[in-house]
């Protein structure tokens, strides 16, 4: 982890905990299962991001969660979602994901396919209150809808055709080809956090590949570019 500026930290991609099951490949941004660093304990009210490579055929056999916000993003492959609700679903690129486990769920994900590996993020993020009702909700967004500008993808209030989340919490999401560059003021009193999902950015000067994490506090004007492809998430925090 380097400091910059007053307002930013990168926290690097090869610090990241991982762990290897056989069908999972995990880097964890963040404190989680047996990786343990006290500076990596999340940020705001955001708690885990796991980047996640899943063998064909492999996956998480049905476990349960609690009080939890739980989002989804594939990045190449798909995979298959089953819950106590009831809910079955195929999540694909482009889609927003979530899981509100409230009171608790049960749930199973896996790569569907045979031939073909799985790459996500999975991420929590702390509800606003406890004991919520559980809810499952996807959306679909194109790549279009992400190229060369920010697509909210998820949000307290669900504007503009995006997933509900129960926090104070805008996640945007956006696909840069070489030559493109996207600007964000992160206000005062807010927070932000920048994930690197696939390729290689340019961050307010900085170069970052994918694994790349950036923690903001307080009021930034954000410029990301790329000269090779990128794709992130950002995440605008109370």
């Amino acid at each position: 982890m380097s400091q910059n500026t007053i307002n930013y930290l990168i926290h690097d991609r090869n610090a990241r905990g991982h762990a290897q099951l056989g069908w999972l490949d995990s880097h964890h941004t963040f404190s989680f299962g047996s990786f343990y660093d006290r500076d990596r304990m999340g940020f705001r009210t955001l708690r885990v991001i796991n980047d996640d490579r899943i063998a064909p055929g492999g996956g998480f056999p049905t476990h349960s969660h609690r009080d939890m916000e739980i989002l989804t993003y594939v990045l190449s492959g798909a995979v298959e979602h089953k819950d106590s609700l009831g809910t079955g679903s195929i999540i694909r690129p482009g889609d927003a994901q979530i899981m509100s486990a409230g009171t608790g769920i049960a749930h199973s994900e896996f790569n569907p396919s045979q031939t073909e590996p799985l790459h996500l993020l999975q991420i929590w993020i702390l509800p606003d209150k406890e004991g919520l009702a559980p809810r499952y909700e996807q959306k679909s967004f194109s790549v279009t809808e992400k190229q060369g500008q920010l697509r909210l993808i998820a949000a307290k209030d669900g504007r503009d055709g995006a997933v509900i989340i129960h926090q104070d919490v805008d996640l945007y999401a956006s696909i840069l080809e070489p030559g493109d560059v996207v600007n964000y003021h992160v206000k005062p009193n807010r927070y932000a956090w920048l994930q690197i999902a696939q390729g290689v950015a340019t961050f307010n000067g900085e170069e970052l590949r994918a694994g790349d994490g950036v923690q903001i506090t307080g009021e930034e004007k954000l410029e990301i570019s790329t000269d090779i492809g990128t794709e992130f998430l950002l995440f605008d925090l109370g």
